[in-house]
């Protein structure tokens, strides 16, 4: 059990009981939730205390004491969008809800102020050639292409090492001087880069059979060079070992609208008319989560793309499970998107140099 469900409560819980557990758990709060974990309340500190100046008795149930309008935070909100709540509402605590308003977690300000040391290692894929991004690509890789003062590839650094990952790998091939002088050996950071060189382009896959398979003890966050997102990587962590499937992608939705009236039809009688159809998809959002065991089966210098190794996987009868991305994200493949990242960049919180 993780620490917060200790501090689920149902509301008809005497107060003098949840007073105890407010106590023993040491998170400061409780969550009084129904029957679905559904969110109905919240006792801090002041609460009780309130309680107690108003003389009610601790039998009475603690829903007469409770909060019941609780702050909340969504369930893969960015640690930067929960801080600056918790500091709007000045509350030290957040319980996490999904869609259906029911708990799923609880982050404290002290837990996102000193995030957990996490070991599991990141690969950063920076070794393409932007052609799509010419002229700027000539005489700069793309993942050093600035978005907000800093290089694309430093912001998704940046983000992986505030939420505690320290064990980085980047793959270059285009320009990787430019990039090895940028990044260096990461002590600028306080972690540890190594570089996997490609010598001739391998694909998303292909590169994995370079890394030095030894080290890759815990599941491995892959993640392409060109993309800026504010994606929860704990949650993505925790769903892929929850779900225990040998790979993670994730995904993001997308829609495409059919801009014409569409006929459906049997023989030459028409059955139905549906205007400007709306098609979703589930796309590939270009960052994975892979076992230790999926890294070690790709050979040296084979080229092969990602969704080939996950389709190879899933042939053979492996569990591959797909996350879907609901936070920012955006794939800086053309000039267009690389413009609108130069206009979003606020919603990443970047810090310009």
């Amino acid at each position: 059990m993780k620490q917060w469900e200790s501090a689920l409560v149902g509301p008809e819980t005497p107060l003098e009981e949840a007073i105890i557990t407010l106590d023993r758990e040491a998170l400061r709060i409780v969550l009084i939730v129904d029957s679905e974990r559904k969110l109905l309340g919240t006792l801090t500190d002041g609460d009780v205390r309130r309680a107690l100046l108003a003389r009610r008795p601790l039998t009475g149930p603690v829903s007469e004491t409770m909060c019941n309008t609780p702050r909340s935070a969504k369930k893969g909100w960015s640690r930067e969008r929960i801080l600056k709540d918790m500091e709007k509402y000045q509350v030290l605590q957040l319980p996490i809800t999904d869609d259906a308003g029911r708990v799923v977690g609880l982050e404290t300000l002290y837990g996102l102020l000193n995030n957990q040391r996490r070991d599991n290692p990141v690969f950063l894929m920076a070794g393409g050639f932007g052609t799509r991004l010419h002229p700027l690509t000539h005489t700069c890789p793309k993942p050093l292409l600035k978005v907000g003062g800093k290089p694309i590839l430093e912001l998704i650094l940046e983000r992986f090492v505030q939420a505690g990952f320290h064990r980085f790998y980047i793959s270059t091939h285009y320009m990787p001087e430019m990039i090895r002088e940028h990044f260096g050996d990461g002590e600028q950071w306080g972690i540890k880069i190594c570089y996997i060189h490609e010598e001739h382009p391998l694909g998303t896959g292909g590169a994995l059979g370079l890394l030095p398979h030894d080290e890759i003890d815990l599941p491995l966050f892959v993640m392409n060079g060109d993309l800026l997102t504010t994606l929860n990587f704990q949650s993505l962590l925790e769903f892929h070992e929850t779900h225990q499937g040998v790979a993670t992608m994730c995904v993001r939705e997308y829609e495409h609208c059919i801009p014409y009236g569409v006929i459906q039809s049997e023989g030459h009688r028409i059955r139905s008319m549906i205007e400007k159809p709306v098609h979703r998809f589930f796309i590939n959002a270009g960052i994975y989560l892979l076992s230790p065991e999926f890294v070690k089966a790709v050979m040296p210098n084979a080229r092969v793309d990602m969704p080939t190794l996950l389709e190879q996987k899933i042939e053979d009868g492996c569990d591959v499970n797909m996350f879907p991305v609901h936070e920012y994200w955006l794939d800086i493949g053309r000039m267009e998107d690389y413009q609108r990242a130069q206009q979003e960049v606020e919603k990443l919180n970047v810090t310009k140099n």
